[in-house]
């Protein structure tokens, strides 16, 4: 009886790995290592935002990551019209220079909100070289029509800012209440899978892809953002 009690009991399954917990894990500690370099500025350590712009426009590549419940949410977020002359999606490089339209790199404090051209906004304090002139660039977080899942599955890619992180309203709604006041934004070229490996873009697969360091090549023309 006993053996066949055992037989009608389902098989245990092998435990699973969660979509995307492994790189929930490597977010959070790169959420902890940017952290360290606000120091005394921190108002709140309970949750930090990674932009990962390894990863298309096209994907929900802004980690809300909240350190106190071990919990990653992820969103639809923009990049400069700079960093993305040929408006595929991608983002070719970084720029801290004013007037390049581009997306700078590394890591940000968030301050209060405002009201600017794009309604409630979050002020954004560059603390590395390569973000220093953020404050000067206006470079912020805002809500953006272009930003809207919408306007992804009209163009298959979102517009484009000039530099700033756009979402949409209902995830903008959420950065105002996880992210404003005294927290750390970081913004960097990861490129991280739900598995934690490394995503391959199609240009690196042909040995075409540009630098993401630098600046734009000078004279090339850049569009109108947020176009289509």
């Amino acid at each position: 009886m006993a053996a066949g009690a055992a037989l009608a009991l389902p098989a245990r399954l092998p435990a699973q790995v969660r979509t995307g917990a492994v790189r929930d894990g490597m977010l959070a500690e790169i959420a902890k290592r940017e952290q360290q370099k606000a120091g005394d500025m921190l108002w709140r350590t309970d949750r930090v935002g990674i932009a990962d712009y390894g990863l298309r426009s096209s994907e929900p590549r802004f980690h809300f990551v909240n350190l106190e419940a071990g919990r990653v949410d992820s969103y639809l977020v923009t990049h400069g019209s700079g960093s993305d002359p040929e408006h595929d999606g991608w983002l070719n490089w970084f720029s801290n220079v004013p007037e390049s339209m581009c997306s700078c790199r590394g890591a940000f404090m968030t301050y209060g909100w405002y009201t600017g051209r794009f309604g409630t906004s979050i002020r954004l304090e560059g603390l590395e070289a390569d973000n220093s002139n953020a404050l000067d660039r206006a470079i912020v977080m805002h809500r953006a029509d272009y930003a809207e899942r919408a306007h992804l599955e009209r163009w298959g890619k979102l517009g484009r800012s000039n530099g700033c992180f756009a979402m949409g309203e209902a995830d903008f709604k959420r950065a105002l209440l996880e992210l404003g006041g005294g927290r750390v934004l970081f913004a960097d070229s990861l490129g991280l899978a739900p598995d934690g490996s490394t995503m391959v873009r199609p240009q690196q697969a042909m040995g075409e892809i540009r630098p993401l360091t630098g600046d734009p090549p000078r004279g090339e023309q850049i569009l109108n953002p947020g176009v289509y």
